[in-house]
């Protein structure tokens, strides 16, 4: 699951720069509200290309809703609310409570508090503010096991894709993996996230929620899975096709997954954290896509998002440090095909492309050896491909 930087405004949609609080206002005419500038320069020197996003996404003029469910943004109560694309958010008119864990099973500190905050989470970045911090060899141990279980719960989750399944009904099922094993689904509660498993399809880059709507052949949807076992988080996600999809998703697909495999072969002690974006850019930009700006790998632990912030695009002033041997951290870089600018549903969760267009992500935890790094979240026998070049 991924994190936003802490305590940083928003990038600059032109120059990826922190911005402050000027808006296009245009973009909050139509309900854009993420569209922000570092400086007013800046604004008039992209605004050729920034206004195509003005353009509204083709969307179709009617939703054919499955019986016994309803739009969860209706016009009536959100008419601020714009998709972006085909995807809405779709709920049963009887609801689905929230699910329960058993209470001999440990819980994170955010679990009981009504605000789903984590405090040791803060206190941790306090700190340690952005450079995170090496671990333990018991640590260690904790962390390969609460990984080794959280890829097996993304393996069964994934195992269970198919046309006409709801994302409703895979939250239920990594729900009851995640306490087969002994352990607390992370998301669920976390900064209040409803559910216990993060479902996002098609032009969803990250943080959607599961729902009633049925998948469809031709999606691609990313399961991000984090569990919470024995006083420690493990953090994996993927993205997987539905059924028969077009040449550009997996092409996308497979950019994302390089991406996130060459930042992992460039991590070792005194790689520079700042590097991975160096990285990942390049190779979503030589096939024609982008990489999101918003949302960062971070540190994990204890703790599901302490230090170091991670970012996934070059030349980020925001991401400062260098590996060490025994840190351990996430890389999860979101590629999209069109603009990697994220437009929040109102649920204050879903974050989907501007321009409707498919994203996808992969995400390992990782730590650092000291001859290089160790994946704590590796599927059974997957090894790094070899380097471009040096099949």
């Amino acid at each position: 699951m991924s994190s936003t930087v802490i305590g940083t405004s928003a990038p600059c949609v032109n120059c990826g720069k922190p911005a402050g609080a000027l808006k296009c206002p245009k973009c909050l005419e139509l309900g854009f509200r993420d569209a922000v500038f570092c400086t007013n320069e800046c604004f008039k020197s992209n605004y050729k290309t920034h206004k195509a996003m003005h353009k509204k996404a083709a969307v179709p003029d009617a939703y054919d809703y499955p019986e016994g469910t309803h739009d969860a943004f209706p016009p009536s109560a959100f008419p601020q609310h714009q998709y972006t694309g085909p995807l809405r958010a779709i709920l049963p008119f009887v609801s689905v409570p929230k699910r329960t864990v058993p209470l001999h099973i440990p819980q994170p500190d955010y679990a009981t508090e009504s605000n789903g905050k984590s405090f040791s989470e803060l206190a941790s970045r306090k700190a340690s503010p952005k450079l995170g911090r090496t671990h333990s060899p018991s640590e260690i141990a904790a962390m390969r096991k609460v990984c080794r279980l959280a890829r097996q719960v993304l393996d069964i989750a994934a195992a269970a894709l198919r046309p006409g399944l709801t994302t409703l009904e895979l939250d239920a099922l990594v729900h009851s993996e995640c306490i087969k094993r002994d352990s607390y689904p992370s998301p669920l509660g976390y900064r209040l996230f409803p559910r216990s498993v993060c479902t996002s399809i098609n032009e969803v880059i990250c943080h959607g929620i599961p729902d009633a709507r049925p998948l469809k052949d031709g999606d691609i949807i990313n399961i991000d899975v984090t569990l919470y076992h024995e006083g420690f988080h493990g953090d994996v996600n993927a993205t997987y096709p539905v059924g028969e999809i077009s040449d550009e998703k997996k092409l996308l697909i497979a950019t994302a997954r390089e991406c996130l495999d060459e930042a992992i072969r460039a991590c070792k002690p005194g790689t520079l954290f700042r590097d991975v974006g160096g990285i990942i850019e390049p190779i979503a930009r030589a096939q024609g896509f982008s990489t999101n700006r918003t949302y960062v790998g971070h540190g994990i632990n204890q703790t599901f998002h302490p230090a170091p912030d991670i970012a996934h695009y070059a030349n980020s002033k925001t991401t400062v440090g260098q590996m060490k041997a025994g840190m351990i951290f996430t890389i999860e870089p979101m590629i999209c095909v069109g603009n990697q600018q994220a437009v929040h549903w109102p649920d204050n969760w879903t974050a989907t492309t501007i321009d409707g267009k498919a994203s996808a992500q992969f995400e390992e935890t990782l730590l650092v050896t000291a001859t290089g790094v160790e994946v704590l979240t590796a599927a059974e026998g997957w090894k790094l491909p070899p380097a471009p070049g040096r099949a």
